[in-house]
């Protein structure tokens, strides 16, 4: 494929409001864990809880798209001049030729949760500030997203686990490659609610402490909210590019990941054919790493089968939390910033690596030249996507 410029790009995660916080947190090892106090949840867990978004419930008057998931979403696109970038390649390529596509799990299904708490008890009916079409529904992150932007393209929300906002990424560039768009805004958005806490909580996937991916003594996953976003253009002048994705459905198992980890290798296979790139050239692997037992040692078994020892790897979800449909836009933001930085990021929590698992384990962040590096997103059912991103010495238009 021909690669696309990424000229803008941030995020808001636990650990911090753009890519400032985020290269600080990087850089000292920091995690934005904290025992879980949201709400009136009543778990023994850690959550990556993003500050300022628990405001007063909007009154009707102003609540349309004020939903926590759409409020996080305004607040990250407030930063690092992005919401600036994207309106001004609005007006450079006009409004019906840039796109926005954003990764979700559960949008403002939290607005859904609070209404059905306080339903009328005699005939059930829902609350009338409850406006599902500016909150729960799936679309109305994009919604939200174009309307501030300014953009008038095609936009569209993806659902699919943990590879949503990995694969909003993907979807935009075929868009660019057909010319049906010049520019798109891309990532993903998710915020804590309930049903996910409650969920994995079910499934008995919750850790009692902070995530630890690849370590032998994980059990579990912390969950976080986040938002992270990037502007890909085409023809445009920049030092940073998506240079490759793949994808696969292996369709194994709704919450198992194949065994043989067949749908990963698929992913990582196709980026990699398509960025032109042989394993030896990616510099580093932002892994998915959940710090479930299952799916670090699929994961683990896919890289080690194909980039080996050799190749510096981490989970940044020790940092993050996972934080679902935002992963994927999340990680791929912190990729960037590794890329811009000349850093490998370490693996928060890890305090040993599992000997089971023979990949390259970075413990603490160190500096590095990075070239080309690789972001994995693996979700429930057996979804996959794989990213590359790639570093110019020097700006340049285009190959």
């Amino acid at each position: 494929m021909n690669r696309i410029a990424v000229t803008s790009y941030t995020l808001t995660t636990c650990l911090g409001r753009g890519i400032s916080a985020h290269l600080d947190a990087l850089m000292s090892g920091r995690s934005g864990l904290a025992p879980c106090s949201f709400e009136d949840v009543d778990l023994d867990t850690w959550v990556g809880k993003v500050d300022g978004l628990d405001a007063p419930m909007p009154s009707p008057e102003t609540r349309a798209h004020g939903c926590r998931n759409n409020r996080l979403a305004e607040l990250a696109l407030e930063q690092d001049g992005f919401l600036a970038a994207a309106r001004d390649a609005v007006s450079r390529h006009g409004a019906s030729r840039v796109a926005v596509y954003l990764g979700t799990s559960t949008s403002g299904i939290l607005d859904t949760e609070r209404a059905y708490r306080v339903r009328d008890p005699d005939t059930g009916a829902l609350p009338a500030w409850l406006d599902y079409r500016s909150s729960h529904s799936i679309s109305s992150l994009a919604e939200h997203v174009s309307r501030l932007v300014g953009a008038a393209g095609p936009f569209g929300v993806i659902s699919t686990a943990c590879s949503s906002s990995a694969k909003a990424f993907a979807t935009a560039a075929r868009q660019i490659a057909c010319g049906l768009i010049d520019a798109a805004v891309v990532g993903g958005v998710d915020t804590l609610c309930l049903t996910t806490l409650y969920g994995f909580n079910s499934l008995e996937l919750l850790s009692r402490g902070p995530c630890r991916p690849f370590d032998p003594e994980r059990d579990g996953l912390s969950i976080g909210e986040a938002a992270g976003y990037a502007l890909l253009e085409r023809d445009a002048r920049s030092r940073l590019w998506l240079s490759g994705y793949g994808e696969s459905s292996d369709a194994h198992h709704m919450s198992t990941p194949h065994p043989e980890a067949r749908g990963a290798l698929q992913a990582m296979d196709a980026a990699l054919a398509r960025a032109g790139l042989e394993p030896a050239e990616i510099d580093y692997i932002n892994l998915h790493g959940t710090a479930t037992p299952s799916n670090d040692a699929a994961e683990g078994k896919a890289v080690a089968r194909r980039f080996g020892a050799g190749v510096p790897a981490s989970s940044t979800k020790g940092a993050t939390g996972h934080t679902l449909g935002a992963a994927g836009g999340v990680e791929a933001a912190l990729c960037l910033i590794a890329l811009n930085a000349g850093l490998v990021p370490g693996n928060v929590g890890l305090r040993e690596p599992d000997p089971g698992i023979p990949i390259g384990l970075d413990p603490v962040t160190r500096r590095a030249p990075l070239r080309n590096v690789l972001s994995n997103s693996f979700g429930f059912g057996g979804t996959n996507c794989s990213l590359i991103f790639s570093r110019d010495e020097e700006a340049s238009a285009h190959d």
